[in-house]
């Protein structure tokens, strides 16, 4: 295998096992900022010593091995916790062996639930929560991370080293949280992944209608949490919902990139894989008390079951929708409920619905509010309107894609 065949093997392996190994260090020395640096040490290791003697049979293993004997030097230079670090220095002595399986701890999936908890940490703003999850979690460098969201390298760094600091300002501790904050945290830790995957299917600014890569990130971060939250309703809602939002993915776009709307899609290009992983998470959901997360996986169901947007049950997505609403209400949510209304009773019943949002402040600047009034007021024949509506709805997107989208749809109204 040629060096640079082996770097993006390290590159590859250290994208599926950093959350994995950082977690693991975090267990030894109680620092999340730490044990990234230790973490970033055992992969410079690998591109160093990997190229000369090859890859090891269990490459994450050796990762995990040779983090934690830097933690464990960093610990006995310190010399401190004499008696817990004998005890760790002997158990990870008995783990160092050829067969490389032994050195991942049994208790690495609880380690893992730990550094999920402590990234998605509520004493972190959402955009710093997504960050630190995609660095530790996810692997990704602080590059991929600015390239994601539109920002500079540095921002990310900075925002990244602030969020450690806040975490160990706040002295937060490496644990799950007990039952009592476990709600609240776990409603943290889904929104930051329903965060990254909805900034990669509709990415709110720059030339491209997605960022896929995005999306795959928050799809596996859904799928480590199904298994580590096997009981939790909600998380299994969650993965439904990116699921079978996800089987959308290659149809929701053009062959130069231009946006296809659901109706527009062609549905024989809908990952049907995807379809199915998502609603057998869905009937895992139905076993607990519907949330948000489910009620919206229950949303993308009709859709995903629907063979033609003439099949598409409305009624029952409008029913949902007010459902939603009254579980968290939101303009956005309402906004929904009016264009689901709009197909199953009409364009004018949901252009009443929708007219009567335009003075919530929450959507004086959301573009998708003019974009819906324009289209419903098209179906009414009211061109002049829907014209001015299509054109305030593009002086307020930040996405280039969508934008001309919308201007096309202004164009399409008349002079």
């Amino acid at each position: 295998m040629g060096e640079s065949e082996t770097r993006r093997t390290v590159e590859a392996v250290w994208r599926m096992e950093a959350g994995r190994v950082v977690a693991g260090i975090a267990a030894i020395v109680r620092d999340v900022g730490r044990a990234e640096e230790l973490a970033q040490d055992a992969l410079v290791a690998a591109l160093e010593q990997w190229p000369r003697d090859g890859v090891p049979a269990n490459p994450g293993a050796w990762l995990m091995t040779v983090g934690k004997r830097r933690a464990l030097d960093a610990l006995r230079r310190r010399q401190t916790q004499q008696r817990t670090l004998a005890e760790l220095g002997r158990d990870l002595d008995e783990q160092v062996t050829p067969d490389f399986d032994a050195a991942v701890e049994d208790r690495i999936e609880d380690d893992l639930l730990r550094l999920i908890f402590v990234s998605c940490h509520p004493v972190l703003s959402p955009i710093a929560r997504a960050a630190l999850t995609l660095r530790l979690l996810g692997g990704l460098t602080a590059g991929e991370i600015a390239r994601a969201f539109l920002t500079t390298e540095p921002t990310v760094g900075q925002r990244i080293t602030r969020a450690k600091q806040t975490l160990a300002a706040a002295h937060v501790p490496f644990e799950v949280p007990g039952p009592a904050e476990r709600a609240e945290r776990l409603d943290s830790v889904l929104e930051v992944v329903y965060l990254i995957f909805n900034e990669g299917y509709s990415a709110t600014a720059g030339d491209d209608w997605m960022r896929p890569a995005l999306c795959q990130e928050a799809l596996r971060l859904a799928r480590l949490l199904q298994g580590l939250m096997p009981d939790e309703s909600e998380v299994h809602g969650l993965a439904a919902l990116l699921e079978i939002q996800a089987s959308r993915t290659h149809a929701r776009t053009g062959p130069d990139g231009q946006p296809i709307l659901l109706n527009d899609q062609d549905r024989s290009r809908w990952d049907q894989l995807l379809i199915r992983r998502g609603l057998a998470a869905l009937d895992r959901a139905r076993t607990g008390q519907a949330g948000p997360y489910t009620l919206q996986a229950e949303i993308a169901a009709c859709h995903a079951r629907a063979g033609t947007p003439e099949e598409t049950d409305w009624a029952r997505i409008a029913s949902l929708y007010a459902e939603l609403a009254r579980l968290v209400p939101s303009p956005v949510v309402e906004l929904n409920r009016a264009v689901a209304v709009a197909y199953a009773d009409g364009p004018a019943a949901g252009l009443d619905l929708a007219q009567a949002l335009t003075d919530e402040p929450a959507l004086a600047g959301y573009h998708l509010l003019p974009s819906v009034l324009g289209d419903l007021l098209a179906k009414l024949g009211r061109h002049d309107e829907a014209r001015r509506e299509f054109e305030r709805a593009a002086a307020l997107t930040g996405n280039a894609r969508e934008r001309a989208l919308l201007l096309d749809r202004a164009a399409a109204c008349g002079p």
